[in-house]
């Protein structure tokens, strides 16, 4: 029996952002203080336990914005005050799906209200009710990061091309983006940049030379042309591997317990951190009180980037597949690693009703969701790279 109680442990969201990838996809071009006052606001929401709603500001004070982004006090000022001024105004767009299926077209501003108190230097900011479940609903596609991750970046492009590249973590790549798509992604005005080597050269390329630099992934891209005319973008990203930390020697430390780190890639994590989530005594000891079962999956797999709690899930990772009883230093291969499977469309629809009525899959209901309605829903997450790989092993014994 594996002893997985660990009294002590208390899994750490520190600085994490989660917006929902409707939001990611948005159109919108916040200037880079409003893009930071945004971040910290979200970050406030999650670490001070208020959450987000329409009613209760959130409060980020010029000090936080100093400690995170490493500006001058002065300029800190004044920067919040300008964005003050400016957030109110801003707007987004963004699409979704119609309970009929049809694509519906949203706009809505950030923020309902905004408030900036001069003496004590706080902004204090009311989400606007659109907004708030797109940023607090962690169902469906999401994307997560730490803070950290963008602090260092200092252009709105980058922080925003950073946001739409990690929503394809799972697969390392994103499809091609067209080059309209592209502008409206990243924030640029109507009418700005029509040059495709102004647009390379002043916004393309120094963004991804500052996300090579201070975040941590590795990205290139590849641009892609009808004719002579290059009509959009894909881009091709990697982890930076994780640095080497020495680690004394516990000496509580059961001997009996591997001290090694297997760096796991990141379907493996996925697929894997789904294998987990549905072993009983993962789910008593870890799984949240109200937590769906692919909010579960999904920290257990953030959890395996951890050397920690890595070696402390080991046993049960290797019961379920992963590496081999001889321990190794090395990354371990022996694992199929999860692909996306490209069905058809009428094999979609197959496989996606069998799943709704299948009991297996009945955790991923929704309350008071119709078998047609999760049905809709099951197939728009098999056509998605990153939610399918929780399905992979039933999905591989349909092809």
């Amino acid at each position: 029996m594996v002893d997985l109680h660990h009294k002590n442990y208390r899994w750490e969201m520190s600085e994490l952002v989660v917006k929902d990838n409707a939001l990611i996809n948005a159109s919108y071009n916040l200037d880079l203080t409003e893009q930071r006052l945004i971040l910290l606001a979200i970050v406030e929401a999650r670490e001070s336990g208020k959450g987000i709603n329409a009613n209760d500001p959130l409060n980020i004070h010029a000090e936080s914005y100093i400690n995170q982004f490493g500006v001058h006090r002065n300029t800190a000022y004044q920067a919040l005050k300008d964005a003050c001024d400016d957030l109110f105004a801003r707007q987004f767009s963004y699409q979704s799906l119609s309970e009929k299926g049809n694509i519906q077209h949203h706009k809505s501003r950030w923020v309902s209200e905004v408030i900036y108190v001069e003496q004590e230097a706080v902004v204090k900011l009311i989400f606007a009710p659109a907004i708030i479940p797109l940023i607090t609903r962690l169902e469906k596609h999401f994307t997560s990061y730490e803070l950290e991750q963008v602090s260092q970046l200092k252009s709105a492009y980058a922080v925003r091309l950073y946001e739409i590249l990690i929503a394809w973590r799972s697969t390392g790549k994103t499809p091609v983006i067209g080059l309209d798509d592209f502008k409206k992604q990243i924030g640029i005005n109507e009418g700005d940049y029509k040059r495709i080597d102004v647009l390379k050269s002043r916004v393309l390329e120094p963004s991804i030379k500052q996300i090579n630099e201070h975040t941590d992934i590795i990205v290139s891209v590849e641009q892609h042309k009808t004719g002579r005319s290059v009509t959009g973008f894909s881009f091709r990203f990697k982890q930076k591997p994780q640095p080497k930390v020495e680690r004394k020697i516990d000496p509580k430390r059961d001997p009996n317990t591997p001290d090694f780190f297997v760096e796991m890639t990141d379907a493996q994590r996925h697929l894997f951190a789904h294998k987990l989530s549905e072993l009983p005594e993962v789910g008593s000891e870890y799984a949240e009180i109200g937590e769906s079962a692919e909010d579960f999956t999904k920290r257990l797999a953030d959890m395996l980037l951890e050397p920690k709690k890595f070696r402390m899930f080991y046993p049960l990772l290797e019961q379920l597949g992963f590496g081999s009883k001889k321990i190794q230093s090395a990354p371990i291969k022996q694992v199929d690693e999860p692909k996306f499977l490209d069905f058809p469309n009428m094999q979609i629809n197959r496989i996606s009703y069998g799943m709704s009525r299948d009991k297996k899959f009945n955790h991923l209901k929704q309350e008071s969701e119709s078998p047609d309605d999760f049905m809709q829903r099951l197939r728009i997450m098999l056509k998605d790279p990153k939610q399918q790989i929780q399905f992979y092993d039933y999905l591989k014994s349909q092809k």
